[in-house]
């Protein structure tokens, strides 16, 4: 797992095995959202899996599958009432971390904390590609 730190209270990662999931529990993560649907790759642990861990390691967990291509404002809500809940830092993944970060920048564009011409500096910053997220913002009318 590749972790990416983008505020003191908010990372990304790669998907996480299970014992990488007990670890971030003494990081002080309190919780955990799964952005990958199950089933989208050969291997993956999957939401079941997942809970499991997090609920062994004292983290709270949430599975919020999205897919690029279906992305839409409630996903970026139930994201950012997810984030909102937490009582402390933390941690979304996917498969590279990528859709987690685009659901984080779109949501503090909608929000108004990002300008969307910040958007794409933003990934640079952290080494992603969010030339999704400038696309989805463009397509809903935000950019």
């Amino acid at each position: 797992m590749t972790l990416t730190p983008i505020t003191p209270t908010f990372a990304v990662a790669s998907q996480p095995a299970p014992d990488a999931i007990a670890a971030l529990a003494e990081t002080g993560t309190v919780l955990l959202i799964n952005n990958r649907p199950d089933g989208e790759e050969p291997g993956q642990p999957g939401d079941a899996a997942e809970a499991q861990a997090a609920a062994g390691a004292g983290l709270a967990y949430r599975h919020l599958p999205v897919t690029g291509d279906a992305l839409n404002r409630e996903d970026v809500a139930r994201f950012r009432q997810a984030l909102r809940e937490a009582d402390g830092p933390v941690v979304a993944h996917c498969r590279s971390g990528t859709r987690s970060l685009t659901l984080w920048v779109i949501g503090e564009v909608l929000e108004g904390h990002l300008a969307a011409g910040d958007v794409t500096d933003v990934g640079a910053r952290h080494g992603f590609d969010l030339s999704g997220a400038v696309r989805w913002l463009r397509a809903n009318g935000e950019a």
